[in-house]
């Protein structure tokens, strides 16, 4: 029998899952380094569903005004669902659908390292950027400064081999300050900086961590089948029992890496 679960969109389970577990306490960090304020006008680059859109519309308030921008048209159906005052577009980071110094603010989190030609992306968006204007652009952080994902993906490695598990290691490719300040370079961002941010990571349950990463279309979805997915779920309730806090809850360390610059 087909379960709910089953039923529902790469983008929707993102949005029940990911969004709570990672990504929605990241809004107001990289609004605050993007200076966000009242009255702002502010653009979401990768978007998504709108984790971070909805916490720079929050402060941008009624006298500001946001766009929210994503290549992923099921990201921006689930997204255009919540009862909020923003302007949602379809697009592409490395040609953004919108006019020169038009933003206050441009903002951007845990999509960057998807896109495919990243400083052409990152001088696009310093484009569209006011003089005087401010960029936060937030990466994860190396998977190995995230223990309870550092531990998962060697055990993928153990269990199914390297690519497995660096199918899952991706969205942690650009966790390197070095390599992104060669990206600002690239891109010709004078005067960027590159910060650390601490995280957590928290699901109500290893069953749920690992559930909802088998789903995941951009990592392992696809990858592993049901019997694979169940001694993965076996192992793992050893493997990641170090993280596990009150009842049931896992929880660990995930740190991101926020590019900030400002126009001129």
């Amino acid at each position: 029998m087909t379960t709910l679960e089953e039923l529902r969109s790469p983008a929707e389970i993102y949005d029940i899952h990911f969004v709570p577990a990672l990504f929605a306490p990241w809004g107001p960090v990289v609004a605050a380094e993007a200076g966000v304020q009242k009255g702002y006008r502010v653009l979401d680059v990768a978007c998504g569903t709108g984790a971070l859109t909805l916490a720079v519309a929050e402060i941008a308030g009624p006298s500001g005004s946001v766009v929210g921008l994503d290549a992923n048209p099921e990201m921006l159906a689930v997204a255009r669902r919540k009862l909020v005052q923003i302007e949602w577009l379809e697009g592409l980071a490395e040609a953004l659908p919108l006019p020169d110094n038009s933003f206050d603010a441009v903002v951007s989190q845990f999509g960057f390292m998807f896109f495919e030609d990243k400083p052409k992306a990152l001088a696009e968006m310093m484009r569209v950027l006011k003089p005087g204007g401010r960029l936060a652009v937030a990466v994860c952080d190396a998977v190995e400064n995230s223990p309870g994902y550092s531990a998962f993906a060697l055990l993928l490695d153990q269990l199914f081999g390297k690519e497995v598990g660096d199918a899952f290691r991706a969205p942690f490719s650009l966790g390197d300050a070095g390599r992104l300040y060669e990206i600002c370079n690239e891109a010709e961002l004078a005067g960027a900086e590159v910060v650390q941010h601490n995280g957590k990571v928290r699901f109500k349950s290893i069953d749920a961590l690992v559930s909802t990463e088998r789903a995941c279309v951009w990592t392992l979805g696809g990858l592993l089948a049901d019997e694979q997915f169940e001694r993965l779920l076996k192992e793992s309730e050893t493997v990641l029992t170090p993280f596990v806090i009150d009842g049931g809850t896992i929880e660990f360390d995930m740190p991101s890496l926020i590019i900030k610059a400002r126009k001129s």
